[in-house]
């Protein structure tokens, strides 16, 4: 109880947050990926990586958004999720690679810098 206590009680500063939302992004990365590889939770192994990068993702991402906004937070979350997921999935799971596909993560991205750049 006193870990969750501890992180109750803790607001991180304007670099730290930020900090703290890359390592939440990372961590989603993390278990996108393992959904994958776990084959529908048949691996064990995957598996269980898959619930530990959920299990560390989300408190990560509630301690960012402790001073980050919302609106922005979960977007660049689910951006660095989304786009990193594309990245393993194209170098090292061997899925289809097109020029559409990155003016796509391109524009989602974009969008992610236009809420930072606006103060969303």
């Amino acid at each position: 109880m006193q870990i969750f206590e501890m992180f109750a009680r803790y607001t991180p500063g304007p670099t730290a947050a930020w900090l703290w939302l890359f390592a939440a992004g990372i961590a989603e990365i993390g278990w996108a990926v393992g959904l994958k590889l776990s084959d529908g939770f048949t691996r064990p192994v995957p598996t269980a990586w898959t619930i530990m990068c959920l299990v560390a993702s989300f408190p990560m991402l509630a301690i960012a958004l402790k001073s980050i906004p919302i609106s922005t937070g979960y977007a660049v979350w689910t951006s660095i999720g989304i786009a990193g997921a594309v990245a393993v999935g194209v170098l090292f799971l061997h899925e289809p690679a097109s020029l559409a596909k990155f003016i796509c993560i391109a524009m989602i991205l974009a969008g992610v810098v236009g809420l930072k750049l606006i103060g969303a």
